[in-house]
């Protein structure tokens, strides 16, 4: 045996798992929205649930992934503890898939030279062709990822016959031999290897895919491998659990208690029923036969499935005993802080699920300043106390969830590598910053309505209406600003800016209107100068939503994307038909409306 065999067999292995995660990753990205809609919606039933995490681990390669997401999901409230139960089992039996692929090994073409193309020797250079010419020429959307899956499949296939060739040499030595002989006679070390190699690969799959790159030697058999597949079990769902606990919720760290309650029972299940057959004789036929890389992956299925169904009527007490081993922990907390907590690092790995959670806690951050907007105005005619405290613990909690939410985007902004996803990051940082500015200015219009109560004092009866007005609109352009965010709604945003031009039409109007009424008397110094500070206030407001309409029609308007303000620049120019349309209809209602109230 040479040192360069150890290295060769290494080498294999790093390529191995390196295509497993470029295609897996490739996967998740790009079935990441599909994901999310499906773990949401998808989870009323046990058996829909166990199909929806059998069908998303065989598509993403990774039963972690699948589980670690389902624990966030219950994290954040989206599915309860009692829907992940399914998804959890249905993971375990999906991560089978992959070894059914590398059976691929065991293809016979010598019958038929057509099944040539599907044994790995072919398909790997096949991939890594097709991979590398969809990456260097074909630049359409999503091409990128395609590629990345292809090129993934193609390593991954590379490395195992890497691998293979590595053991074909090692076979020589006989170290394989004794080995494998070696865990054929003690089934608890067996077990244990297999626990550690997954815990240390993290991966179940690629463990396995190692077994099945050793079968090639000939040196396998039942009898050696099979306490091995059972140990990787465990192994795999150890990590998988550790990653939920992390910063985790109660019932979110019972899915990944969960995990391993149902592995152990698979573990003793399996192990008890291999060992009574054995002891009757029902095995002896091929106790010892040799085993390749199909008959390794036909195994692992059979055990998961199995297990699967004899064990899936036990769900309920695997729910009960994860909530005595794992105590609710006291809290009060409300919905802005279940929204923090959705938050998670879990959802990384797929942003869109992580966006998912962002934009729930944006549009609460939204609705929370439109409505300290209304109440700061109402204040202003009919003052009460509370409402004002009101303004201000909303604003401080704004605070705090702005921080919150920038730093998890910044945190996030790590993981994205698609264009798409990270138009998304840069409009919601964006967002996040002039929903801010919103609750600003309402707390800003707070304290002015402060000051006229604590100084006694109030608008002229023409001030207050000319304020109504002024209000309608501002109420129009923020329902447009609504539809514009929760809706993501084109129209909705072009109609913003021609309004807010009229506000700043309004807004002069009112000032003008103001200083007459100083000039004859009919307004006191200090509440002139809050009906200014009034209008300027409104006006900011207006600005924002102009800020989030743009914003909005940029992204979804690559010519304009960075010439923005070029495009701000035209329609206020008066080269836009339609803007000049819609500016003058609206500039002749609402001071028409002015008018009507002089």
């Amino acid at each position: 045996m040479s040192p360069f065999n150890i290295i060769a067999l290494l080498g294999g292995l790093a390529m191995f798992l390196y295509g497993m995660r470029l295609m897996g990753d490739g996967l998740k990205e790009s079935s990441s929205g599909t994901l999310k809609k499906a773990l949401e919606r998808l989870t009323n039933t046990p058996v829909k649930s166990f199909l929806l995490g059998l069908g998303m681990t065989a598509v993403i390669q990774s039963s972690t992934a699948t589980i670690v997401i389902t624990s966030g999901l219950v994290g954040a409230g989206i599915i309860s503890l009692h829907q992940s139960l399914g998804i959890v089992i249905g993971a375990n039996v999906g991560t089978t898939v992959t070894g059914q692929i590398i059976r691929l090994l065991d293809l016979d073409a010598s019958g038929a030279s057509f099944l040539q193309i599907f044994k790995p020797s072919t398909l790997a250079p096949i991939a890594l062709i097709v991979g590398v010419v969809i990456m260097m020429g074909w630049k359409s959307k999503g091409s990128g990822k395609v590629s990345q899956i292809i090129i993934g499949f193609g390593i991954l296939f590379s490395g195992l016959l890497n691998m293979t060739d590595a053991v074909s040499s090692l076979t020589e030595s006989g170290i394989i031999e004794r080995l494998f002989s070696n865990l054929g006679r003690n089934p608890f070390l067996a077990y244990g290897i297999g626990a550690g190699v997954a815990f240390v690969l993290q991966s179940s799959s690629a463990t396995i895919g190692i077994l099945q790159a050793f079968s090639t030697s000939g040196q396998l058999t039942f009898g050696a491998i099979y306490a091995v597949l059972v140990g990787i079990y465990l192994g795999d769902c150890v990590t998988t659990a550790i990653v939920c606990n992390i910063g985790a919720k109660p019932d979110a760290k019972r899915v990944g208690l969960v995990n391993i309650l149902f592995n152990l029972s698979e573990t003793v299940l399996i192990l008890t029923v291999v060992t009574v057959i054995h002891s009757l004789g029902f095995l002896d036929h091929f106790w010892n036969e040799v085993i390749y890389s199909g008959g390794i992956a036909n195994t692992n299925t059979i055990f998961n499935l199995s297990c699967a169904i004899v064990l899936f009527p036990m769900l309920n007490l695997y729910e009960r005993a994860s909530h005595k081993l794992i105590k609710d922990e006291p809290s009060a907390q409300g919905r802005h802080d279940e929204l923090m907590d959705a938050l998670s690092p879990v959802f990384f790995s797929t942003p869109a699920l992580a966006f998912g959670r962002c934009y729930d806690a944006l549009l609460e951050i939204y609705n929370m300043a439109r409505q300290n907007i209304d109440r700061a105005f109402g204040i202003i005619s009919h003052y009460d106390k509370k409402v004002a405290e009101q303004i201000i613990a909303d604003e401080d909690e704004i605070d705090g969830m702005t921080d919150w939410i920038g730093n998890y985007l910044v945190q996030l902004s790590a993981h994205i590598t698609a264009p798409n996803h990270l138009e998304i990051l840069n409009h919601y940082h964006s967002v996040v910053t002039e929903f801010e500015r919103l609750s600003d200015h309402a707390m800003n219009i707070e304290e002015i309505a402060t000051s006229l109560y604590e100084r006694q004092t109030s608008f002229s009866a023409m001030a207050t209406s000319e304020i109504k007005v002024m209000k309608e609109l501002l109420d129009r352009i923020l329902n447009l600003c609504d539809q514009t965010f929760m809706k993501r709604d084109l129209e909705a945003a072009r109609h913003i800016e021609p309004l807010e031009e009229v506000m700043d039409d309004i807004v002069n109007a009112l000032k003008d209107n103001h200083l007459e009424r100083l000039r004859a008397g009919a307004c006191s110094v200090f509440a002139g100068t809050e009906f200014l500070n009034l209008l300027a206030e409104a006006e900011r407001i207006s600005d924002v939503c102009s800020n989030i309409g743009v914003a909005t029609i940029a992204r979804a308007t690559p010519e304009i994307k960075h010439q923005v303000h070029n495009y701000v620049s035209l329609l206020h120019s008066g080269r836009d038909e339609e803007f000049n349309r819609e500016y003058q209809k609206a500039h002749d209602q609402y001071f028409g409306l002015l008018e009507s109230k002089d």
